[in-house]
């Protein structure tokens, strides 16, 4: 038993069982909400303040803030639990899209001002939020970023666009990361808070993701001023701030790809059982029973490695090497998991919407979104290599 999780944490795990059973999923089929209709804010907002009523929304967050200050290790164990539901909204229930989670660590850093303007609304489910770093010339090279923020008296005047932003679909306010120092590359950017209805600030949406989802927005600012005030720290030091919510950010996508796949298993093991060819259930042919013993292996493996980074995490541990590796792999195995599902399923696998095709296209993903596999080898390698002491 891991000491982070503890036994009252029980009985919260039994309380999101049954909101998502007896609740949000015969609202979906009443209203027969499918993987890629785009709902109302209004209908969205609606369901962070339900979550925020029943004490779902936004556990990781410390007391004092209405959270339950829940370790990372019971946060997975949730995330895994809600993706694994079924649910099609489930990334609202616990603040993924657009609510606590999209701020992160920001509270350590948080003045009174924007504690109550923006983290208070956001976590009481009455503003959204995103984290807007990524451009379009500068995914995984954040030092070529090229928004600008311009000090002027007490405002930032800030310019730039950023590209293929989460959430921002649902969101009120940005995290937005900017260079007001050209000259100190990383040293040079600085996180400030932008409301998306100021005057100059536009989200366009020329594009779709492979899911179907309308989530993503890019965020255009054409010289946007902000007060100095919603500077997030100091001058400089966003791409610290970044960085550390980065780490645990990568590591918390894990169980969410777990859920997914193992609802593609489970969905897998059931039609192997009640699918019938040849005079019988296609689960008693080998190739069925290999590709079902590959798929539980998988996910027995990439639980036992978040599991083991989420207790590292909760010990204070730097996690940035173990994140990278848990992304990296949890990313690669479920997307497998998600193909080996489909090929059970046949004909009936490759149809648009079933939600075993739907965990194939979300899971595929995974292995771009918060630093692709790419990414993750070279975080994983320079972590692997700082450690070794360089020849004399």
């Amino acid at each position: 038993m891991n000491p982070t999780v503890r036994p009252e944490f029980d009985a919260l795990r039994q309380r999101l069982q049954d909101y998502l059973r007896q609740e949000l999923i015969p609202f979906e089929r009443e209203h027969r909400i499918g993987y890629e209709d785009r709902l109302p804010k209004a209908q969205i907002r609606s369901l962070w303040q339900r979550s925020r009523e029943l004490g779902l929304y936004g556990l990781q967050l410390p007391k004092e803030l209405g959270g339950q200050n829940l370790s990372v290790s019971e946060l997975c164990l949730l995330k895994e639990d809600v993706a694994a539901s079924g649910a099609v909204l489930f990334p609202h229930v616990l603040g993924d899209w657009g609510g606590p989670s999209r701020i992160g660590n920001l509270v350590k850093y948080a003045t009174p001002y924007q504690v109550e303007n923006y983290i208070l609304p956001c976590i009481r489910g009455e503003k959204g939020a995103c984290f807007a770093m990524t451009e379009a010339g500068s995914g995984s090279d954040v030092a070529s970023m090229q928004t600008r923020a311009v000090r002027d008296g007490d405002h930032y005047v800030i310019t730039g666009r950023k590209h293929y932003i989460t959430a921002s679909a649902f969101a009120d306010f940005a995290i937005v990361m900017c260079v007001t120092d050209p000259a100190l590359g990383a040293e040079g950017i600085s996180a400030i808070l932008v409301d998306l209805d100021a005057p100059g600030v536009t989200l366009s949406c020329d594009y779709l993701p492979m899911t179907g989802q309308h989530v993503d927005a890019d965020i255009d600012m054409r010289e946007v001023r902000v007060p100095a005030a919603n500077l997030i720290g100091r001058e400089g030091a966003g791409f610290r701030i970044a960085m550390d919510r980065v780490s645990v950010n990568r590591l918390l996508h894990c169980p969410t790809m777990i859920g997914l796949a193992r609802h593609a298993y489970q969905s897998a093991v059931e039609y192997a059982q009640t699918r019938q060819q040849f005079g019988g259930p296609i689960a008693r042919f080998q190739a069925i029973q290999h590709m079902l013993a590959d798929m539980a292996t998988a996910l027995f493996a990439c639980e036992s490695m978040v599991a083991a980074a989420a207790a590292r995490a909760d010990a204070g541990h730097d996690v940035r090497k173990e994140a990278s590796m848990c992304k990296l792999f949890v990313s690669e195995r479920c997307f497998e998991i998600a193909d080996k599902a489909m090929q059970i399923h046949g004909n009936v696998g490759v149809t648009k919407n079933h939600p075993v095709e739907f965990a194939f296209r979300r899971l595929r993903l995974y292995r771009i979104v918060t630093g692709t596999s790419e990414i993750q080898r070279n975080t994983i390698a320079k972590e692997i290599l700082r450690a070794v002491p360089s020849a004399a």
